[in-house]
């Protein structure tokens, strides 16, 4: 390594100091607001949730809102998986071609089986119709968006559905799920879970 890139990695890490000094305030305030469920059943989307969350912890809004877009379909997904609910529409003698169903009839379907409560399907509904296709196709509607605000709302719902999925207690230090079905386990009998602690 030469002189160059010896000052240009002491400049950078003296930058990165100090804006994590600067930020860090701010970044205990977002994390603490959230109220996450801080284990989550070990699933496809589990990593994906922590960094969502580190993202709207760390102030990434627009990240945030896209992965909070994403983990909702997963969980919702998941969930009707899990209660072995059909993806697929019914056919009908108008229409034979196979049609997978919406997220939002998911959710509707799910909450009219009193699979989620009516709060869960409100939070997944607000997710969903958070200017989903808008952001994901960057169309230019998205300038007008307050990501930072719609950032906080969709990790609020997020962590609402979580904890009503994931919700569990710990007698005596043992996890103990809500809804055991949504939780797998190890060969030890021990649940497969994913941490989220800070």
């Amino acid at each position: 390594m030469n002189d160059s890139e010896i000052f240009r990695r002491l400049q950078l890490k003296e930058d990165l100091k100090s804006e994590c000094l600067g930020t860090i305030d701010a970044k205990i305030d977002r994390w603490l607001e959230i109220e996450h469920q801080e284990i989550i059943g070990d699933h496809h989307f589990a990593s994906a949730s922590y960094e969502c969350i580190k993202l709207y912890r760390d102030g990434y809004f627009i990240g945030t809102v896209m992965m909070s877009h994403a983990i909702n379909e997963g969980i919702i997904k998941f969930v009707a998986e899990r209660n072995n609910i059909d993806r697929q529409k019914p056919h009908n003698t108008i229409n034979t071609k196979e049609e997978t169903k919406t997220i939002e009839e998911l959710i509707i379907e799910l909450q009219g089986k009193n699979l989620i409560s009516t709060n869960c399907e409100d939070a997944s509904l607000a997710i969903w119709k958070s200017f989903r296709a808008d952001v994901h196709h960057m169309n230019p509607s998205v300038s007008k968006i307050n990501f930072p605000k719609l950032a906080q709302l969709n990790i609020k719902h997020l962590s609402f559905i979580e904890n009503e999925i994931f919700g569990c207690d710990y007698p005596n230090g043992a996890l103990v799920p809500h809804q055991p079905k949504y939780w797998d386990k190890n060969a030890d009998g021990r649940y497969k879970s994913w941490l989220r602690l800070e």
